[in-house]
């Protein structure tokens, strides 16, 4: 379990990274739109799409990592007065959904990237897929890094931000 964890927790680092990249790239992107648009009174035809695709891996990739880390939206009162078999059962439950909904990404984005497969976005030239990829590369990773703190939890380890048990995670 140990050696998954690391190898996930290297895909995890990976994925901020691109995300990082992305949103930095993006940046850039609209930058460069404003400058040419404003500035020199000529737009970039590619830069809205590209930009778009961007967000679409920063947003992604970013949310799966928080699933993994345990920053995902909860609500988290209830948990405070539960005991603490009750929480882990709770905590069970949530990465099940979690992880459910990134089956869902994965399917039904792999779906919308199959009917745009054959449709050339005009502006950048390649398949109307690459809009749909970020659902999909980010659904795999949410049901990859649900999957882990299911495991963690099972084998009596704590599952990051949550810490179903007092060691570190």
């Amino acid at each position: 379990m140990k050696r998954v964890a690391w190898l996930l927790g290297h895909v995890a680092n990976a994925a901020l990274w691109v995300a990082g990249a992305a949103l930095v790239l993006m940046t850039a992107v609209i930058a460069a739109q404003v400058v040419f648009r404003y500035g020199l009174n000529s737009s970039l035809i590619w830069s809205e799409p590209l930009a778009v695709i961007l967000m679409g891996w920063f947003i992604f990739l970013g949310a799966a990592v928080g699933i993994r880390e345990g920053y995902h939206l909860s609500f988290d009162i209830l948990i405070y007065i539960l005991p603490q078999r009750a929480r882990l059962w709770l905590f069970s439950v949530s990465d099940i959904v979690v992880g459910g909904f990134g089956v869902g990404m994965v399917w039904f984005g792999g779906q919308l990237a199959g009917s745009a497969w054959n449709i050339k976005l005009p502006s950048l030239g390649i398949t109307g897929a690459v809009d749909f990829a970020p659902i999909v590369g980010g659904g795999v990773l949410i049901v990859l890094f649900s999957l882990e703190r299911l495991a963690r939890r099972a084998a009596g380890l704590p599952t990051m931000r949550f810490g179903d048990s007092p060691a570190e995670a």
